[in-house]
């Protein structure tokens, strides 16, 4: 694991306690939502096998098993601490069709064409190599199925943007130092978002690596995407 990887395995862990928390104040209560309308972009049958990789305390896992109650649900992370606070959170919601593991996401353990749909929540703005992120997802998924990332991107009308970035580039870091008592954490979120592509760039990095009929759904007014692809 590179030195990024270490600082970012490292900084979801020291805010583990206020993570739930902060991810409602941020988003207005609206990213249980938007996790909702993630899982069902995966269209799955019955029985169907599913990587919620990224899982953190496991909210889209929780979404994806509600969304198929006869699918089993692998809830992958690479921060023990925050993953433990998922395992918990999966015992008091008594949600047995989710096992729980610790992996890497450029490096995932598990042999080709594994899961019938993967899924994710602000994972890609944290790897250091995106297309190989992405590659490795698509490895493990089946031909035909669904891969399924939802992420900030970057809002395109000219009002709401100049609003978004005073908001999530000013108020979000002052808000979590406050909150979580981390602002370098909360100071990197922002700044993560600026290194990272626009939803129609994305888009295209995704048919680069080989997702096929690739598509995306902007939500919270541009802020946050739902990108799908097919294997």
């Amino acid at each position: 694991m590179n030195e990024h990887s270490k600082r970012v395995q490292a900084m979801f862990s020291r805010i583990t306690r206020r993570y739930d928390l902060m991810n409602r104040m941020m988003t207005g209560g609206r990213d249980q939502a938007w996790r909702r309308i993630a899982a069902r972009e995966l269209g799955l049958s019955a029985g169907a096998l599913v990587l919620d990789l990224a899982t953190g305390t496991g909210d889209l896992a929780f979404a994806v098993g509600e969304a198929y109650p006869g699918a089993r649900v692998i809830a992958v992370d690479f921060s023990e601490t925050i993953l433990r606070e998922g395992v918990r959170k999966g015992r008091r919601r008594d949600a047995r069709n989710i096992a729980w593991g610790v992996g890497d996401a450029l490096a995932l353990p598990f042999p080709d064409a594994t899961f019938d749909g993967c899924t994710n929540a602000f994972l890609l703005r944290n790897v250091v190599d995106l297309p190989l992120c992405l590659r490795e997802m698509r490895r493990v998924v089946k031909p035909g199925g669904r891969v399924v990332c939802m992420e900030i991107t970057h809002p395109q009308a000219a009002i709401f943007k100049q609003l978004f970035w005073a908001y999530f580039g000013t108020l979000v870091p002052i808000i979590g130092g406050a909150i979580a008592g981390d602002w370098q954490a909360y100071r990197y979120l922002p700044n993560s978002l600026m290194r990272f592509p626009p939803a129609e760039p994305l888009k295209q990095l995704m048919q680069e690596v080989g997702y096929r009929h690739v598509h995306y759904r902007l939500l919270g007014m541009g802020a946050m995407a739902i990108h799908i692809g097919e294997v």
